[in-house]
């Protein structure tokens, strides 16, 4: 472990110390300047090296590998405007508190500000997005240079996965020879801690718990009708506690898909349709609700659950997750311990049985009604694509959701299941996608992964296929030429512009698509066939898209006779006792 110049020794370093730390996945966007991480990478056997040409797909690549495995993956650039490609992710990641590590090669000192090539100025380029920025300085053959490296290095890796995780920036000036060639050699050991330990390790502070303030909690709630209601969780959350919460209160589960928690006998998967119907959210009105999570699907819901109705907001970083303003308290606490600890003491005789019974009735007239309607039709539709994929993922596996239209169809008509589901909604765009799919799959056991995108998110990133290595995902892409949200929204009023500024059909023939990037590829004509052609795809291996084609004008209308059918099924519900 001695190279022979300083810009090899501290990269050999870094990657060495980041190992110890739990590093197993690199992804490269190549460049000359990063030559030194690259080649350390390469020949590090502990690391798995994943290379792409694209920046932005790269770091979002990074990103989908951080959330599938729970650690940061880290991405390397060169200098200049490839650093501020990876920007998008960043955002992302520190939004949706994603550990992610950023490796940036830079210019020496010596050569910014001088108009040297590819050069731009890259401090703090990320502003407060991440949650830790260093620049290491330029590597030199001096005594206590090897502790300084892994002493940052180790700040950086726990910067990474504190509280709340996020992105940590180093940006890492190299001067020449970038290659491990003979220079004035290198005089410094470069050995770490023995027995491959980190140089400093630091445990994430957990926020303190008090089971007391949990159990006194639970004697509140005594006797109310509530609901639980589950949005994104943060990271490391415990989706099953929350679950078991809505069991021991008797209360319904309001749960996105993002979260984990839809599934169990108090799971309502219908409540946005549910709530759309006036006399039935007015009639079930709760006392109190406790969130979870971040609800970032369903307005209705969150204009339901107004500022007379008391909500606990419980985020182990003491997040602010309050849109509407109507929050009544938040509880800094782990979810998991947190929901198990009230669940403990909740009084099981103090349940409200008619509460819970009026809304599983509810839901059940709803699933009958959506899904009858659905099966019905044997063109394919969006609703039914998004509802039928989340069934056909296979148990233990992930679900990848694209924003926009995709993640909503799942919350609105995808089954109770338990599934994980994943996507980037700390931002909720749809850049990126292509490339957080395939880093999902790159840490997931094989022909587990399935992702759900509409046209223009696989479109927007359809260089995240250049990746050099091909996991197992199958990507179903529902195909509406353009902008299917926009139908829904009050833009669709002015045809005179719409489809130039918001519907944007682009033609693309996404076969041809498929057949530039070397994937597997199928249209599914029939609604019905959907479950087996990805059955096939993931057991045939690599990446396959499949495409459904449907029509914007047509989905919306769908989607509105759904709504009545439910409302119709409903009727006027009595008042509860």
């Amino acid at each position: 472990m001695q190279p022979v110049n300083p810009s090899t020794a501290l990269a050999t370093v870094l990657v060495d110390e980041l190992v110890r730390h739990g590093l197993r996945h690199v992804v490269l966007a190549p460049g000359s300047r990063s030559a030194p991480l690259a080649m350390a990478a390469a020949a590090d056997q502990r690391v798995r090296l994943h290379v792409e040409i694209d920046e932005r797909s790269a770091a979002f690549c990074a990103l989908g590998l951080g959330r599938a495995s729970g650690r940061p993956a880290a991405v390397v650039t060169t200098s200049g405007s490839a650093v501020a490609n990876l920007h998008p992710a960043v955002v992302e990641a520190s939004h949706a508190r994603v550990p992610l590590l950023l490796l940036t090669a830079d210019r020496p000192p010596e050569l910014r500000g001088t108009a040297a090539n590819q050069t731009i100025d890259q401090l703090g380029i990320f502003g407060r997005s991440v949650r830790w920025f260093a620049e290491v300085g330029v590597a030199e053959d001096r005594p206590g240079v090897v502790a300084y490296w892994r002493s940052l290095l180790s700040r950086a890796w726990a910067e990474a996965c504190g509280r709340p995780a996020g992105p940590v920036h180093l940006n890492l000036a190299f001067r020449d020879p970038l290659v491990p060639a003979p220079a004035e050699g290198f005089g410094q050991p470069l050995d770490g801690r023995p027995d491959g330990r980190p140089w400093t390790a630091a445990t994430p502070a957990a926020p303190a718990f008090d089971s007391e303030r949990a159990a006194a909690f639970a004697a509140r709630l005594r006797g109310a009708r509530g609901v639980v209601v589950a949005g994104e969780l943060p990271p490391g959350s415990d989706p099953d506690a929350v679950v078991a919460l809505a069991e021991a209160l008797g209360w319904p589960l309001l749960a996105e898909p993002l979260s984990g928690a839809r599934h169990g006998p108090n799971a309502v998967s219908t409540y946005a349709t549910l709530l759309a119907h006036p006399p039935f959210a007015a009639s079930m009105r709760p006392d109190v609700a406790v969130r979870v999570g971040r609800s970032v699907l369903a307005k209705p819901l969150l204009a339901w659950l107004s500022a007379d109705v008391e909500q606990v907001l419980v985020d182990p970083d003491g997040a602010w997750l309050d849109p509407t303003r109507v929050l009544s308290e938040i509880v800094r606490a782990d979810v998991g311990a947190w929901c198990r600890a009230v669940a403990a003491a909740a009084d099981p005789r103090a349940r409200d049985d008619a509460w819970l019974a009026r809304w599983q009735q509810a839901e059940a007239t709803a699933r009958r009604v959506l899904d009858d309607a659905l099966d019905a039709d044997a063109a394919p539709s969006e609703p039914r694509t998004a509802r039928d994929v989340a069934a056909a993922v296979p148990a233990g596996g992930t679900l990848v959701a694209a924003s926009s239209m995709p993640v909503r169809d799942l919350d609105t008509y995808a089954a109770p299941r338990r599934l994980r589901v994943v996507g980037n909604r700390g931002t909720s765009g749809i850049d990126g996608f292509v490339s957080t799919a395939l880093g999902v799959a790159l840490a997931s056991p094989p022909r587990s992964t399935v992702a759900l995108a509409g046209d223009l998110s696989l479109l927007h990133d359809s260089n995240g296929f250049l990746l050099a290595e091909r996991p197992d995902l199958v990507v179903v892409v529902v195909n509406n030429d353009g902008g299917g949200i926009f139908s829904f929204l009050p833009q669709a009023d002015f045809p005179e512009t719409f489809e130039t500024v918001f519907g944007t059909p682009h033609g693309i023939d996404t076969a041809r698509l498929a057949a530039l990037h070397d994937l597997g590829f199928r249209r599914v004509e029939r609604a019905a066939d959907l479950p087996a052609a990805l059955a096939e795809a993931l057991a045939a291996g690599g990446v396959t898209l499949l495409e459904v084609r449907t029509d914007r004008a047509a989905n919306v209308a769908l989607h509105r006779r759904l709504r009545a059918a439910v409302a119709a099924a409903l009727g006027d519900p009595p008042e509860l006792g």
